[in-house]
């Protein structure tokens, strides 16, 4: 078996080396036929951008030795060399116009070295010195422009009152790509986030979007044939003795299901599925521990995000629609990075609407646990905890356990980390029983602005509503409501639980339960 590994993203140190890799060229040929066209494609990140801007590096560069044994290898293309420019921007680093002048400068001199052209770089008129190294690089040939994760600099930047100069920089230097078009072969656009034309495309507005184009979906990440194909052996390696349906099954709810076009096969995510291999079948949060998104927590808690609602409620196609840095909406950040995904469609008013959730257990889990780290300041390892004590107190049907759990928890919540109001509840609420899901089959469902959340064990059914501030009517709401009805030819025992939270404190204030006799 060839070695795996999750840090390489040199496509020619990957084949050199003899790494694995799973054959994504058939889609690549398919772009560079015919000459000519400029693609911009979003994915999120730690998903193959950067190895794939690699490959494509590799095609025009003419190293067809690298592709034997690949699909291009035997296609129609003539292998000719052509001058790449590689604008790298997934090192950029910058949080001031400086930073970011300084950057573009040190990367255009280097393309110059590398070509070995002469051209004036001037610090102050980025765009034109970019077109001037543009036009002197293409009297070796066309040029191949290919620009890996150009919103870095952005998305690092969401918070800093910066952001707009950052962004007017960047515009103006990628505006050289379009007004160079007549010099240029190929253009490969890659990052995690869409923003408008009028925002930092601007002035390049020739691209096609590939971004939800059927053709290629599935171009990044790895659809189950693929990993059935390329990682059969080792998942048989791993399974062992035990049941290997079942092993497969767990491997897919933990990495498995990103969708990128409605009517597409779902992929794994590439980087958390090599180190699930490299570290010998453990399943983890792999893709997590490689950033956090803190810039997204912040952006939630300004907006006031529902995520209750957005994770229950069909969303319109404008839900996918590229933004303005100064008006984002958090689902279209979310759906952009990767934290939630499509999961099944319905057609309304001549429309595709769209039903969203997180990919897998592993995005869920850790993601859940992040909300919790931010609204309710706990860490992930207490979040966890916390939900597992709750999941053994529901196992048990301690509910004297149960109490005593939230009580403690809530009690721990810095003054500081709440908001004196309902939605951060429900926020909390929410990451509370999307962790318990992954122990015991737990939902949570909005009724009438309120939060009834329902758990299931093997011998019991829990419904649970809350309430704030010394409403004394959760039981009677949920006796009122009909809450049971749906679950009283069931065998299980039933459990309703109120439970009341003092917004003020952000402790818990007040507690019901009560077994129901059917």
């Amino acid at each position: 078996m060839k070695s795996i590994t999750s840090s390489v993203y040199s496509f020619e140190k990957l084949r050199q080396e003899g790494y694995l890799y799973v054959d994504k060229t058939e889609y690549i040929w398919n772009l560079i036929n015919p000459a000519g066209n400029s693609y911009f494609l979003s994915r999120p990140r730690r998903f193959g951008k950067s190895l794939t801007v690699s490959t494509l590096k590799a095609i025009f560069e003419g190293k067809k030795e690298l592709f034997q044994g690949l699909a291009i290898y035997d296609k129609q293309y003539d292998w000719k060399k052509y001058p790449v420019i590689h604008l790298d921007m997934a090192n950029c680093d910058v949080h001031s116009e400086d930073d970011l002048r300084d950057y573009l400068v040190r990367m255009m001199k280097r393309l110059a070295q590398h070509h070995n052209v002469n051209v004036k770089i001037q610090r102050n008129l980025l765009a034109s010195s970019f077109a001037d190294l543009i036009e002197e690089i293409a009297r070796q040939g066309d040029v191949v422009i290919l620009l890996d994760e150009y919103d870095k600099p952005i998305l690092e930047n969401l918070s800093n009152p910066n952001i707009d100069i950052i962004r007017n920089v960047l515009a103006d230097f990628y505006s050289s790509i379009k007004k160079e078009a007549e010099c240029e072969r190929f253009v490969f656009i890659t990052g995690v986030s869409k923003f408008c034309h009028v925002s930092l495309f601007s002035k390049l507005n020739n691209l096609t979007d590939i971004t939800m184009d059927s053709r290629y979906a599935t171009m990044f990440g790895y659809t189950q044939d693929e990993l059935d194909t390329n990682f059969g052996d080792r998942i048989a390696a791993l399974a062992g003795n035990t049941d290997i349906t079942a092993y497969k099954t767990k491997i897919k709810e933990w990495y498995n299901g990103y969708r990128f076009e409605e009517n597409a096969k779902t992929v794994y995510n590439p980087v958390s599925l090599a180190q699930f291999f490299e570290n010998g079948g453990k399943f983890n949060n792999y893709w997590f521990s490689t950033g956090t998104p803190s810039f997204l927590m912040e952006l939630t808690k300004q907006k006031d995000f529902n995520f209750e609602s957005a994770l229950k409620e069909a969303v319109p196609q404008v839900a996918f629609n590229a933004f303005e840095i100064d008006n984002i909406d958090p689902l279209t950040l979310l759906l952009q990075t990767g934290y939630i995904t499509i999961k099944g469609t319905e057609e309304r008013f001549g429309q595709t609407w769209y039903f969203l959730d997180f990919p897998n257990r592993e995005v869920e889990g850790a993601f859940s646990a992040y909300i919790l780290n931010s609204y309710a300041g706990k860490t992930q390892t207490a979040s966890v905890q916390f939900t597992a004590e709750i999941a053994t107190a529901l196992l048990k049907k301690d509910l004297k356990k149960l109490r005593k759990v939230m009580e403690i928890f809530f009690a721990g919540i810095p003054y500081t980390s709440h908001k004196k109001q309902e939605s951060t509840f429900q926020t909390i609420f929410f990451s509370i029983f999307r962790l318990l899901g992954l122990y015991v089959e737990a939902e949570s469902a909005t009724n009438d602005g309120r939060i009834d959340a329902v758990v299931q064990t093997k011998d019991a059914i829990f419904i649970f509503e809350f309430k704030l501030d010394n409403d004394p009517t959760a039981l009677e709401q949920i006796r009122g409501k009909e809450y049971c009805k749906k679950y009283l030819l069931d065998k299980r025992e039933i459990y309703i639980v109120g439970v009341n939270f003092d917004s003020e404190k952000g402790n818990l204030a007040g507690w019901e339960d009560e077994k129901l006799e059917k």
